[in-house]
């Protein structure tokens, strides 16, 4: 890893109080959602971002939701928690994607999408195992944040973008410029705010799952089919899409149930 990103994931400053205390709140077994709702309410940018989410055609609640006790109600504990981190990293993180030929908007979009498949997918393999990956799809793209920020410092942008538009390997792309791919990098941002070390391994092996350790290589190639269904520069082409299925049949899946879950993704994105 090139010591710029290094240096940039140390100076990295310590996640909100707010956040702090929904970590905190989100371990505690006795916990429930009003402590949660009552946590989020002081923070007026996660509370935004958790309406905006809860209105949002991708989940589907089918009316209007007005405050934060209705949305972490609807959401659940680990989703809300999933919402807020993902939006707070991403405001720590001061994010330019244009490298990646994205707005930041699209960026934030395209984590969300991962996520929502990820759990549309995943609730009907395991579902145990599905609030676990929910949180680990929002994030694992974080670390393209930091490998765009040195990109754009050494002036390797338009090159890199250039790239990017036509890959079909983003992780190929990163690690031919920074020497390192994003699913690393995203491993090392969330060891720094010490997360669990097996959310930190899930996502570290996500672009090469077969190398993952056995007791997380589920994990790990769970969270590399979706982000080949939805890469940040082709999210939902075809190609994309059938190569994610080839590779949910390969490792063992029923791959019809991954192929009901795009469907309805997609379904809901044209109406």
């Amino acid at each position: 890893m090139k010591s710029s990103i290094i240096e940039s994931i140390k100076s990295l400053p310590p996640l909100s109080k707010t956040i702090t205390d929904i970590n905190r709140i989100y371990a505690d077994e006795e916990a429930g959602i009003g402590e949660l709702a009552k946590a989020i309410e002081h923070d007026p940018m996660i509370v935004a971002n958790l309406l905006k989410a809860a209105n949002s055609p991708l989940y589907g609640f089918g009316k209007e939701i007005r405050n934060v006790s209705q949305a972490v109600s609807l959401f659940g504990m680990s989703m809300t928690r999933s919402i807020a981190l993902g939006n707070a990293v991403r405001k720590l993180l001061n994010v330019d994607m244009q490298p990646y030929g994205i707005t930041s908007d699209k960026f934030a979009e395209i984590s969300s999408m991962q996520a929502t498949l990820m759990n549309k997918w995943y609730k009907k393999v395991d579902k145990q195992k599905a609030e676990k990956l929910y949180l680990a799809a929002f994030l694992q793209e974080t670390g393209k944040i930091l490998i765009s920020s040195d990109v754009i410092q050494e002036d390797e942008d338009v090159s890199f973008r250039s790239e990017v538009e036509q890959s079909n390997n983003l992780a190929q792309v990163e690690k031919a410029y920074v020497d390192v791919t994003s699913a690393e990098v995203t491993a090392k941002v969330f060891e720094h705010w010490e997360f669990d070390s097996e959310f930190v391994d899930m996502i570290k092996y996500a672009d090469n799952p077969t190398a993952a350790p056995a007791e997380i290589r589920e994990y790990s190639t769970a969270l590399n089919i979706i982000k080949t269904v939805l890469p940040i520069n082709k999210p939902f082409a075809d190609p994309s899409i059938n190569f994610a299925l080839r590779k949910a049949r390969d490792a063992g899946y029923n791959h019809e149930i991954l192929e009901d879950a795009i469907d309805e993704m997609l379904d809901i994105m044209e109406a």
